[in-house]
């Protein structure tokens, strides 16, 4: 079988997760590895002047570990048996890998694994709005949206628009089904 592997990025509270455990459901052979997973503990988290805790960063996450059980899923499912039978299609012969998170697209080992990469943007009210019907461990303190998580998005944002990486970008307001009817179908048509 072979390897393919999708990265889901966006905003916060875009339906990262909400369209990685869909796709999960939906295609065979698949597995999924969040980003979220891979925070530091709130002490060892930089706080800025005006003590907010920096989460929206790459130095607040263990990449090193995240990048650790990546290769160790490729090395697993590398090389693995081919399909016995010409009934068996593209999709059942091929193993997935979902990876979801907010910077995906910032470290170069993780986005040089990718074979299609997504992105999921909404517009700033209802991210906002999305974001304070969410409780967060620790709690966002007053004015965090603001002061550090969208502006953080807007500068993560301009720095992906220079990648060099093909990265195609969702409309995160459409419908849960709409959204994911399309990423569907377009894994399996790259993916075959």
């Amino acid at each position: 079988m072979k390897t393919f592997i999708v990265g889901i990025g966006g905003v916060t509270n875009g339906g990262k997760t909400t369209l990685a455990n869909n796709l999960l459901k939906m295609l065979p052979n698949c597995s999924l590895i969040s980003q979220d997973n891979y925070f530091k503990p709130e002490a060892e988290v930089a706080t800025d002047e005006r003590g907010f805790k920096q989460f929206d960063v790459l130095d607040a996450l263990e990449m090193e570990a995240m990048m650790s059980d990546v290769h160790s899923w490729i090395t697993q499912h590398k090389g693995t048996e081919q399909p016995k039978t010409p009934q068996e299609t593209c999709e059942t012969s091929v193993h997935f890998l979902i990876i979801e998170g907010f910077l995906l697209y910032h470290y170069k080992h993780l986005d040089d694994v990718f074979d299609q990469r997504y992105f999921l943007t909404v517009p700033y009210e209802e991210c906002k709005k999305r974001r304070s019907t969410r409780v967060y461990d620790p709690p966002d303190p007053p004015g965090y949206f603001d002061g550090h998580v969208w502006p953080m998005y807007l500068k993560h944002r301009e720095e992906m628009d220079t990648l060099q990486r093909e990265i195609v970008f969702l409309d995160g307001t459409k419908t849960e089904e709409q959204i994911l009817c399309y990423v569907y179908s377009d894994i399996r048509r790259v993916a075959s």
